[in-house]
């Protein structure tokens, strides 16, 4: 029998069990929410997720860690301090870059190290390095930290105090050029170009359509530094499971939401194993379109949704490697000879070119326990279209060989023969696994100047009690991104309430 108490205190319901759900139930939990999570897999993560094969262990999802500080800032509102269940370190280079020139660069994730490493490699002009970063985190500093933490959709963020002189640094290049164009006009060579040209696939864009106002991510990497999480990425999922368990947060996983109920513009709760669950609060974490077209059977909003291009996707190798190679890093880029081909492949033709960039992440770097001795855990992955029924079989097998001719040719070494144990994923089994549609990793792209004007705000217009949060939604993909949209979230809903009379459930 529950107590008064107990009966009069507000809940809510979390759909899905991603980095994005999981800090958004930690956050309603603090605020005074009985929270319930429940999850479709038998595990929590989403896309962040691991596994073991043949003495291996990769990061199946996710590799790259910035802005601790959300996770900081996370455990802080919850009380809890975040060294007894989270530890990282920084790291000295952000990304080691190999160009078919034969070129190294390093790109140490401090300013004045990388201007320094650029000219010495490529005998680019070291002050316009410095000025670009220096830029870039001005641009984060006066409207990434609005519009990246606040809704775009609340009438509050627009009479923000500081919009005006944020507004006044967002010159004409950041909204009406492409972010290559801003590269070119930045730096003398192709190498530079091309190395801050990447930064469009952090949110699955493309770099020659993508507006200018993207070239504020190198500041996250350059400026405020990459870092490395004690036990591999998989360790940020763990943490904040075990956060929200600490809050009281309760796990219901093999359990996928059927349906969201809702009725006369209000959400009451889920349906789940043909059972109604009611609460006072329902958060979908799961993918937009999906949540639309299936948990709401709006197939109108749904459609309109699709209105908007796909982002990027992902073909990913996991590869255990019979050797040890002293030039590679945790992180590495082996670029494309033409990187235009590659993005107009991807987004105009739903290919992938025969030359593509391949990423390679390697935690037995930094642990070597991921590997056995001597060896390494190779995440190897490349960019790809989102699935519109393309011949992933076909394209996984010329892809392989592809990425396998091209790292044997610049490392110098036949990679094929070091291969001892394979797994792949691509972006139909990303779909399957996490429901994003199309297997697209950030739901829309950001290939026009408008895009982040158009993604789904983190609450429901029509629905009052239905929020959203996660990478298909404000303000983005990406660790950091999907942190920042459960503090959105749960900002919101504490906003909300608080115009309410308590819930008497």
């Amino acid at each position: 029998m529950k107590s008064g108490v107990e009966q009069s205190k507000k809940t809510a319901i979390i759909i899905g069990s991603g980095i994005a759900g999981m800090a958004a139930a930690s956050r309603l939990s603090t605020q005074g929410f009985v929270v319930k999570v429940f999850e479709k897999n038998a595990v929590p993560g989403g896309k962040l997720s691991m596994f073991e094969q043949d003495g291996y262990r990769f990061d199946a999802g996710p590799s790259l860690f910035t802005q601790p500080a959300n996770m900081e800032e996370l455990f802080a509102a919850a009380g809890e301090p975040i060294q007894d269940y989270f530890n990282y370190k920084r790291m000295e280079v952000a990304c080691t870059y190999f160009f078919e020139s034969g070129k190294v660069v390093k790109g140490y994730a401090n300013p004045i190290s990388f201007a320094k490493e650029l000219k010495e490699k490529t005998g680019e002009d070291l002050i316009a390095v410095r000025k670009y970063l220096s830029a870039a985190k001005n641009l984060y500093e006066f409207v990434g930290k609005i519009f990246l933490n606040h809704s775009l959709h609340k009438r509050s963020t627009w009479l923000h105090r500081r919009l005006f002189k944020a507004l006044s640094t967002v010159r004409m290049p950041y909204l009406f050029s492409s972010l290559h164009r801003y590269n070119k006009s930045k730096f003398k060579t192709a190498e530079a170009v091309q190395i801050f040209n990447r930064f469009a696939t952090y949110n699955g864009s493309n770099p020659f359509k993508a507006p200018a106002m993207l070239s504020v991510i190198p500041h996250l990497e350059f400026n405020q530094g990459t870092f490395y999480p004690a036990g591999g990425m998989i360790s940020i999922t763990n943490a904040l499971q075990q956060l929200a368990l600490r809050q009281g947060v309760k796990f219901y996983f093999n359990t996928p939401v059927q349906r969201i109920i809702h009725h006369s513009g209000k959400a009451l709760g889920v349906v789940v194993n043909n059972e109604n669950i009611m609460a006072d609060v329902v958060v979908s974490n799961s993918d937009i379109y999906f949540t639309y077209k299936h948990l709401l059977n709006h197939d109108h909003k749904a459609k309109r949704l699709l209105r908007q291009e796909r982002s990027s996707s992902a073909l990913i190798f996991y590869w255990g490697i019979g050797k040890s190679f002293s030039q590679l890093g945790l992180h590495n880029i082996f670029f494309s000879k033409d990187y235009k081909k590659e993005f107009d492949q991807i987004f105009k033709k739903g290919s992938v070119t025969d030359d593509p960039t391949v990423y390679i992440n390697i935690t037995a770097k930094e642990e070597a326990e991921h590997a056995p001795d001597g060896k390494e855990n190779w995440f190897v992955m490349v960019n790809v279209p989102a699935n519109t029924g393309q011949d992933w079989e076909g394209l996984k097998v010329a892809t392989r060989a592809n990425v396998l001719a091209k790292l044997s040719r610049m490392l110098g070494e036949d990679i094929s023969a070091l291969i001892e144990t394979e797994e792949t994923l691509d972006p139909v089994s990303i779909e399957a696994q996490t429901s994003s549609f199309r297997g697209a990793l950030y739901g829309t792209s950001s290939n026009s100047k408008m895009a982040a004007f158009f993604r789904t705000p983190n609450f429901t217009h029509n629905i009052k009690n239905l929020y959203h949060c996660g990478g298909s939604v404000h303000p983005g993909g990406g660790i950091p991104l999907c942190l920042k949209s459960a503090r959105i979230t749960a900002n919101l809903i504490k906003e909300d309430f608080s115009k309410r009379p308590s819930a008497s459930h």
